[in-house]
């Protein structure tokens, strides 16, 4: 368990540093954020919680689906010659960040 909370960790500062390393190392960010993103939505998926309420569950859902438009916006990155990736890098960020504030409230009141 604590490995893949290491491995949340680096994951999230890779993939940080890959999407801001496009201004200063063109030719290597997006294989530096597709690596970011892969560890990161891989330690989503492995530290899921168990045996929770329905609304955890869809939020734990939620997150994950957050990881998989990281890794779409990497695959983008490859893809597409402009700056598509970014309209998915904003989705799963969005995405991200409402449930990091709505899972510790309802860890909360379930206690």
């Amino acid at each position: 368990m604590k490995f893949f909370k290491v491995l949340y960790i680096v994951g999230a500062v890779v993939l940080l540093f890959g999407a801001a390393a496009r201004v200063f190392m063109p030719e290597y960010y997006a294989y530096v954020y597709l690596t970011g993103a892969v560890l990161f939505a891989l330690a989503q998926f492995m530290l899921r919680p168990r045996n929770t309420s329905l609304t955890l569950r869809r939020l734990v859902v939620q997150q994950q689906l957050a990881g998989v438009l990281f890794i779409a916006a990497g695959v983008a990155m490859f893809v597409c010659g402009s700056n598509e990736w970014i309209l998915l890098l904003t989705c799963g960020a969005l995405i991200e960040l409402y449930t990091a504030y709505r899972i510790p409230a309802e860890l909360e009141k379930q206690k």
